[in-house]
């Protein structure tokens, strides 16, 4: 089923911006659909962003809508989920999950405080 390996993550101030990357090996890349999901302390995790093989086809949860931008390159296999505004509800650890297989990365944690 391959592997993903998240990256990017950090603790910023609220307002900042981060580009978080899941790199993918294992499996054939370019025709695979990924999801970013995201799990706040003590939550369950919940669904972010989901790119599919057409690069332009994505779909976002309401909270994610106009504040992060899924995308990917195909060529580093990579999916990227560039994150703006960020705000203390955003913290949390994200994972990046290759859709219909029990595929997720080890996940990256995001910390946003003043």
């Amino acid at each position: 089923q391959g592997r993903l390996v998240e990256s990017g993550g950090g603790s910023v101030q609220p307002g900042d911006s981060l580009r978080l990357s899941c790199v993918g090996a294992g499996f054939p890349f370019s025709g695979a659909a990924f999801s970013w999901y995201h799990q706040a302390p003590g939550k369950e995790r919940k669904h972010v962003a989901t790119i599919y093989s057409t690069p332009t086809l994505t779909e976002y949860s309401d909270s994610a809508k106009g504040h992060f931008t899924i995308s990917r390159n195909n060529r580093e296999n990579t999916v990227y989920l560039q994150m703006t505004n960020l705000k203390p509800e955003d913290t949390g650890v994200y994972y990046c999950h290759r859709m219909n297989y029990a595929t997720w990365g080890q996940g990256t944690q995001v910390t946003v405080s003043s």
